[in-house]
Order: structure tokens, then C-alpha cells, then sequence
């Protein structure tokens, strides 16, 4: 998925044009927030799995 700098800017504008600009900033935090739980529950299952079946 390549996106260039007039996509971002598009996509930036229509996000403040439906949310307006006093939203913005808390849905950045809780987009943030959800991604790095997201990524903390799949490395805690990768590290299970290695666990459960060790490389030889």
C-alpha cells in the first residue's frame, strides 16, 4: 500500500472535516494506545508459541 503525500493530505483533511479538530488529537491517542496493545498481545503470543515448540 503506497501512499503518497497527497493521499495522507487528503485523507488527513476529510478526517477533520468529519471530526473536527478538537477530536483529532484524542482519537490519535487512542489509535496509538490500541496499536501498541495490539502489538504487545501478538508478541506475548509468538513468544508462547516459541515456547511451546522450541527451534532445534
Amino acid at each position: 500500500m503506497n501512499l503518497g503525500i497527497g493521499e495522507i493530505a487528503i485523507i488527513l483533511f476529510v478526517a477533520l472535516l468529519f471530526f473536527g479538530p478538537s477530536k483529532l488529537p484524542e482519537l490519535g491517542k487512542a489509535a496509538g494506545t490500541s496499536l501498541r496493545e495490539f502489538k504487545k498481545a501478538v508478541s506475548g503470543l509468538m513468544e508462547e508459541e516459541e515456547k511451546e515448540n522450541p527451534k532445534k
